[in-house]
């Protein structure tokens, strides 16, 4: 069965550029939209969000913990406390904290959004089947997205935080911490799973174009099943629940990439 002839607008160079400028335009008012509606909601950011693992109580340690008493295992989280403090050292350093902390905030508000346009971007270049799957392709990812960030946030960070509050050189040495680096440490955590995460759709258009094959994916599984568990080991501690629980995610994820990318290559084989 012959493939569909692909629906692209002859434009020149220059047309794509300005159409691309224009891309980056948009975008950028979507975050600016959604650092606003941050920035009206910063306390509630600030307070419970970014410095909710500061506190014993944070869910995550509660749950922690529970699992620690049931099972007889480290118990580091049923501490109250993490071992640091933070300060600010800049004049401006809480007003910059405050904007960039809104733009990041915006960045994640507005991520359906900017899908949305650099769909709109690339369209032209698919196959007509192709381009009635945007709702979809919108969705999955966002779904996908915001199901990482919330993995980082609610199980990566608690756990660094916990390792790096802990882990100490000397006694001598007494951890307070600019204020920039935890938010910092908080908001690249968040940012980075939820990147992570979009695999199987990265997958997807990198098996599209050939790039990837599902025989390369399953030959280097036990590689990346290494890598994994390298992460979980570095951001857990000692016990092999917490490893678990951060390892089964990311182990799902490469799974699913690789049925992603074989689908992909049955359905060229059958179009062909």
């Amino acid at each position: 069965m012959a493939k569909q002839k692909k629906n692209v607008n002859e434009m020149s160079f220059l047309d794509h550029l300005e159409e691309f400028r224009w891309l980056l335009v948009r975008c950028s008012a979507g975050i600016l939209i959604g650092a606003c509606i941050a920035g009206y909601f910063s306390d509630f950011i600030f307070n419970e969000i970014l410095f909710g693992p500061m506190s014993g109580k944070f869910v995550t340690y509660e749950f922690f913990c529970e699992l620690a008493q049931k099972y007889n295992l480290d118990r580091s989280f049923c501490d109250t406390s993490l071992n640091f403090s933070v300060q600010n050292t800049e004049i401006e350093g809480q007003l910059s904290l405050m904007v960039w902390t809104c733009i990041t905030a915006g960045l994640i508000i507005s991520f359906p959004y900017i899908l949305l346009q650099f769909w709109n971007f690339i369209s032209p270049a698919l196959y007509k089947k192709e381009r009635k799957n945007a709702i979809k392709f919108i969705v999955i990812s966002s779904l996908l997205f915001f199901l990482g960030v919330g993995f980082g946030y609610f199980v990566l960070t608690p756990l660094s935080l916990n390792f790096l509050s802990s882990f100490s050189v000397s006694s001598f040495i007494k951890n307070d911490i600019n204020v920039n680096s935890y938010i910092g440490t908080v908001k690249t955590t968040s940012l980075a799973t939820g990147l992570v995460f979009e695999l199987p759709i990265i997958i997807y258009f990198l098996s599209t174009l050939g790039i990837v094959s599902p025989a390369f994916l399953r030959e280097y599984r036990k590689w990346a099943l290494v890598i994994i568990l390298i992460l979980a080991a570095i951001v857990t501690p000692p016990d092999v629940i917490s490893q678990v629980i951060v390892t089964i995610p990311l182990v799902i994820l490469y799974e699913i990439s690789i049925f992603i990318s074989a689908a992909v290559q049955k359905k060229e084989i059958n179009t062909k």
